[in-house]
């Protein structure tokens, strides 16, 4: 199986190289260089020209790349441009695309100097393909999500007045590692109070008190993917004006995912939730994209947004997460992780989204 996944990857990169303008390409990016290979060292370059496929890696992952990396050739190197140099011109490459978002300028410098042919900056390449998941991707995120809610309904049941922030993130670690996960999928994002309304409020020392929302943005890294859950509870009763946002934001999300089906835009997708969230004279306390990609990484294509042009496809798997974010009093985000179908979308996190008053 993973000797076809892999011929069918390099298809699809070498099947782009002349609409790029390239024959052959470095890749650097760790999660790509995972995607393509299945190689899950710490290091390593793969290079692909339009004939031959190879993994430079060091001496600790010698056996490992050759066991993970079907179909690529395993070259032991030691991290210098000018080995790198060699085997680009042993492949025969003139023209070698190069990763500009994972670059810096000293590495392009050192491209440049010291390999001998046209380097040409590219972006997307590999992105693009990782937007469709495979069965096997999107069961491994189905596990990712499942420790997701599994920890949901732990914490729920410890959260008090007088827990610290962190103390809640802790626990949620803990559990989705006792539940199957390598770690939490991002950090973690306990916000309680007026905390509330930071929409990445990672967690603080600042300890919950009655009366406040809190909100939990979380998620489990399985198997190398991710997902991405936020619920927001209430710790006694949060007072009319936190459960009016509530119910807007449970609405929002519930027309998002009522709405999103192949075809759309990614404007058209974030339109959704947000013309509701404006109708109801929020919009200005709606300020960051209705969703994303999840996979490899925590945020990856496509991305909904205002101005957003990509076309959803069945096979992608997104977050849609309205918020309502009011300074100094507190907010509401509400996010689950669907798989785009055919038909419309099947939704993967299961934890409850009617508000909870715990």
């Amino acid at each position: 199986m993973t000797t076809k996944v892999n011929m069918d990857k390099l298809k699809s990169v070498r099947n782009r190289f002349e609409e790029v303008g390239i024959d052959g390409m470095v890749i650097t990016s760790r999660s790509n260089r995972r995607y393509m290979t299945n190689f899950t060292g710490s290091a390593g370059i793969v290079i692909i020209s339009e004939r031959e496929a190879k993994l430079l890696t060091d001496s600790r992952y010698e056996e490992q790349a050759g066991e993970q990396a079907v179909n690529y050739e395993v070259v032991l190197y030691k991290r210098s441009v000018e080995e790198l140099a060699e085997h680009v011109e042993k492949m025969g490459i003139k023209k070698l695309g190069i990763e500009k978002d994972y670059m810096t300028y000293g590495e392009y410098l050192q491209y440049r100097d010291k390999i001998n042919v046209e380097l040409v900056p590219l972006s997307g390449v590999i992105e693009r393909l990782r937007e469709i998941k495979s069965e096997e991707e999107i069961n491994t995120i189905r596990e990712a999500a499942k420790i997701t809610d599994k920890a949901f309904t732990h914490i729920v049941e410890l959260i008090r007045p007088g827990l610290a922030e962190k103390q809640v993130a802790n626990e949620l670690e803990y559990i989705m590692r006792k539940e199957g996960a390598t770690s939490s999928g991002s950090d973690t994002i306990v916000a309680s109070g007026y905390r509330s309304a930071l929409p990445h409020g990672v967690a603080s020392e600042k300890t919950i008190e009655k009366g406040e929302m809190v909100t939990l943005d979380f998620g489990a890294y399985y198997n190398g993917y991710r997902s991405d859950m936020t619920r927001t509870v209430a710790v006694g009763d949060p007072g009319e004006k936190l459960r009016e946002v509530y119910q807007i934001v449970l609405e929002a999300l519930n027309r998002g995912l009522s709405g999103i089906k192949p075809g759309l835009s990614t404007k058209e997708v974030d339109a959704l939730p947000r013309d509701f969230i404006k109708a109801k004279g929020y919009g200005e306390y709606f300020g960051h994209g209705a969703g994303h990609g999840i996979g490899l990484d925590i945020h990856e294509n496509p991305f909904f947004s205002t101005t957003g042009n990509n076309v959803v496809q069945a096979g992608m798997v997104v977050t849609v997460e309205p918020g309502i974010y009011l300074p100094g009093i507190g907010g509401v985000r509400i996010e689950d992780d669907i798989l785009i179908t055919d038909n419309g979308i099947e939704v993967l996190t299961h934890s409850p989204k009617e508000l909870l008053v715990l």
